[in-house]
């Protein structure tokens, strides 16, 4: 085990341990988890629990193990090889510059849902609707009416996982790697890490335009990788990878 700890370098291991701790404290003692859910959680804009720096704290939650386990597989298996690749100070530039662009790519999809909402409702009845919603959602509960229950979750639900940053991830390691063969347990012949990476593109966007509302953050995962071509595509410009892709 040291020897596996020892080979993940340092930014990696650190992130994994955050959120492998934050993911013990909300399962051991559930009332804190509520508290840190509250306070870190990526909550709307209009929402009455949104704070600013919830589009850093959202992506070191998970909203159970197989969340975590899945998000965390990936980063330790392409974030390692990415840090190498880019350097540590570099790479957690990257993956927090990712997970950001990420929670607010999602953010100005639920923006685009909200806004029938306006045409539906006076700014009065609005503002109920959010300010009584959020004290129902706290206790677990939402409205009966399907319409008001619907606003309510888009504006009040919160928003957690580290996906957004670790689909950065694996674009970057589709940039930089393309042609680098990936085996998947359920296909019997390696993939070049490009098709990959095109192919969770297109599963996220179909997903994502399909059901917006399947308490899945597509359109976030869609924003990490959006944020990683900007980024690489500019330092490969700039000369940060000696201007060539590491095949």
């Amino acid at each position: 085990m040291n020897t596996f700890l020892q080979r993940i370098p340092p930014v990696v291991l650190n992130l994994l341990a955050i959120n492998l701790i934050l993911l013990g404290v909300t399962a051991l003692v559930p009332s804190l988890g509520l508290k840190l859910d509250t306070l870190f959680a990526l909550h709307y804009f209009s929402s009455p629990g949104f704070n600013p720096l919830q589009l850093i704290t959202y992506m070191f939650l998970h909203s159970g193990f197989m969340h975590f386990f899945f998000n965390m597989f990936a980063l330790v298996m392409f974030g390692a090889v990415i840090e190498r690749a880019m350097g540590s100070y570099r790479f957690l530039f990257y993956y927090i510059s990712c997970g950001i662009v990420a929670g607010l790519v999602q953010m100005g999809v639920f923006a685009i849902m909200i806004s029938k909402y306006h045409d539906i409702y006076s700014p009065e009845q609005y503002n109920y609707i959010i300010t009584e919603g959020w004290n129902l959602i706290k206790q677990g509960y939402n409205y009966s009416d399907p319409t008001a229950g619907t606003l309510n979750q888009l504006v009040n639900m919160s928003m957690v996982g580290a996906s957004g940053a670790v689909y950065g991830v694996i674009l970057a390691f589709g940039m930089l790697f393309p042609n680098q063969p990936i085996y998947l347990f359920f296909i019997p012949v390696p993939i070049k890490a490009k098709w990959i990476v095109i192919a969770y593109a297109v599963i996220e966007l179909t997903s994502g335009l399909g059901n917006m509302v399947d308490n899945v953050a597509h359109f976030a995962h869609l924003g990490g990788m959006l944020a990683g071509v900007a980024l690489i595509l500019y330092w490969k410009h700039r000369g940060v990878f000696n201007n060539r892709w590491f095949f």
